[in-house]
């Protein structure tokens, strides 16, 4: 009779030593994010927040997950992974200040084929910048080992906030009304949509390196596409306290064209003057090599516009100036109509009102 060897999980490819070790390597990276309300350590079971409405009427939690999408594959190219996880926290906490809500923690899910210290540390240093900015708790997560099914070097990301608000100033787009100004307020560049055609353009049709100096772009192709997303906490926080805002579009996945419609009533649309923003030179060279018309460009990409807000025809000279003292780039890029039922709820003009 033979003795069989043990087996010992780090034979099928699981570290759980590794594991432990990255929880001490991070702990002082997410200690830095912690606010008023976090009770609890990484490493244990659960987070832990104490959520404190004495100041809200009507509470109620906003919740939002995401991820990172394909741009994570520009990230592998470029074996650069410390900002990929400012995108995963901008991608969530963008989607619930739009609502109404402060974020208040979030969570990460970062899953590996096998567990890299030095990559996972920058990952999460990452997610501890967006969290900072946001002014959020990065109060726990899980890192996943998960041998044979991601490619060598490769990973995914998934992200989850929470945030307050109180009911009767949630924004849920109910009080918009005709007559109403569209403010856009620039994004950083393609955010995190649009990269599965992005690589394709670039990569498959074109064969470009990411080491490439684009001068219309003034630094590489890599730099270009590994821009983080913006995060608008501040500056949606900072308008809300001394303005009335109607109703914001957060211009993800679907562009201006099925994103501006989440917000509006059915009686009413929004007329985009076409000609009131300059797009950054990355959405003119994309529309260009992959000879991509108009409106293609409005339901796929951001077009340099990362959030529409609605305001009053009285109030937009003074948002517009409080912007651009917060260094925000902002333009009134449109207005409200009446829709009649047979319309699109957003229509594309070249002339203002």
């Amino acid at each position: 009779m033979t003795t069989k060897k043990k087996s010992k999980y780090a034979d099928a490819g699981v570290d759980i030593d590794a594991g432990n070790k990255l929880v001490d390597l991070i702990r002082p990276i997410v200690n830095k994010t912690y606010r008023t309300g976090v009770i609890t350590d990484i490493g244990g079971f659960a987070g832990l927040f104490s959520l404190n409405v004495e100041h809200t009427r009507n509470p109620v939690l906003v919740s939002s997950t995401d991820g990172v999408g394909t741009k994570l594959k520009v990230a592998f190219m470029m074996d650069k992974h410390d900002t990929v996880g400012i995108d995963l926290v901008a991608m969530c906490v963008n989607d619930i200040v739009v609502q109404g809500a402060t974020p208040l923690f979030f969570l990460d899910y970062l899953s590996m084929g096998k567990l890299d210290l030095h990559k996972a540390q920058e990952i999460i240093k990452g997610i501890s910048v967006g969290c900072m900015e946001a002014k959020c708790a990065l109060i726990g997560g899980e890192t996943a080992e998960m041998p044979g099914f991601y490619a060598e070097g490769e990973y995914d990301l998934a992200g989850f906030v929470v945030g307050l608000a109180d009911n009767e100033e949630l924004l849920d787009g109910s009080e918009i009304r005709v007559g109403q100004r569209l403010i856009g307020i620039a994004s950083s560049g393609l955010h995190s949509n649009g990269y599965s055609l992005v690589r394709k353009l670039f990569f498959e049709e074109n064969k470009m390196p990411l080491s490439e100096h684009i001068q219309e772009l003034g630094r590489t192709l890599g730099e270009e596409l590994l821009e983080p997303t913006r995060i608008y906490v501040r500056p949606v926080l900072n308008l809300r306290r001394d303005f009335r805002i109607y109703g914001i579009s957060h211009i993800t996945g679907g562009g201006l064209v099925d994103n501006v419609p989440r917000m509006l009533p059915k009686a009413c649309k929004a007329v985009i003057n076409k000609r009131s923003w300059s797009p950054p030179a990355i959405f003119t060279l994309l529309k260009k090599m992959g000879g991509i018309d108009d409106m293609e460009m409005m339901r796929v990409f951001n077009n340099g516009l990362g959030l529409i807000i609605v305001v009053s025809e009285e109030d937009t000279g003074e948002v517009m100036l409080r912007l651009k003292a917060m260094g925000e780039t902002a333009y009134c890029v449109g207005w409200i109509e009446p829709r009649e039922e047979s319309e699109p709820a957003v229509e594309f003009t070249e002339g203002d009102a």
